[in-house]
């Protein structure tokens, strides 16, 4: 439990990553969201205080409210699964909007959105896989924690993704539309998997399946570009999901 005691600090820090990521493409077009954008951001923001404040309830004696928080945080994480579900139309309606105005798009072609939806089913699917295995392995501090504390690394890349995308792209904007769009995210990819590492190093995590959960979705992520220029992946994606 000890080396518990901090871990509600340590936790702050992939907090301020997914802000930072989303912070431009969610508070720089507030009014022009749609409800479902704002119900996800708001699940996805309170589920990371979550991870904050439920370590520290549980290393400070205040376990009672820590299992009160706890029953209410698995319905806030249905929440962010069904939400991140139900906003994927958005990665279909882009590929066709890219299709049909390639000059306000420029180098994001249909295949970059087809590839986002791509990624993002395996990333929400282990999201509610982790989640429940937290809640089978609730009477295992260890277990319960780590498998917790993965969902963090789990749905942190296309918050984070889009943020380092946003610089790259406007710090290289005179390239226009020539401007490599996935060397952002393979950078992201490696942000996310150090810190998985580090975390799971720190508390001596590495072969639990929850470390390799984790990695081997953000390495899956790495292959965007190939899964969005598949014909097989694309017509998959079209027939289950509609814009």
């Amino acid at each position: 439990m000890e080396k518990y005691k901090s871990l509600h600090l340590w936790m702050i820090i992939p907090m301020v990553f997914m802000q930072f990521g989303i912070f431009r493409d969610y508070w720089g077009d507030f009014t022009d969201n749609g409800w479902s954008v704002h119900i996800h951001y708001w699940t996805g923001t309170i589920w990371y205080l979550y991870l904050i404040i439920q370590p520290y309830y549980a290393t400070h004696g205040q376990l009672v409210k820590h299992r009160t928080n706890g029953i209410i945080g698995m319905f806030l994480a249905g929440g962010v699964c069904i939400t991140a579900l139900s906003m994927m139309f958005r990665d279909i309606t882009n590929a066709n909007d890219a299709a049909q105005f390639a000059d306000r798009f420029g180098p994001f072609e249909p295949w970059f959105f087809i590839g986002v939806a791509a990624v993002e089913i395996p990333m929400i699917l282990a999201f509610g896989y982790a989640v429940i295995m937290g809640i089978v392995h609730r009477k295992n501090l260890e277990s319960h924690a780590w498998w917790l504390i993965s969902t963090v690394f789990l749905i942190m890349m296309p918050a984070l993704g889009r943020g380092i995308q946003n610089v790259y792209v406007f710090k290289n904007l005179e390239d226009w539309p020539n401007i490599n769009i996935m060397g952002p995210t393979y950078f992201t990819q490696f942000l996310i998997i150090s810190m998985i590492l580090i975390a799971a190093w720190k508390l001596k995590k590495l072969k639990h399946p929850a470390t390799y959960l984790a990695v081997a979705i953000n390495i899956y992520t790495c292959f965007l570009e190939p899964l969005g220029k598949s014909e097989m992946v694309e017509l998959f994606l079209r027939t289950v999901i509609r814009d």
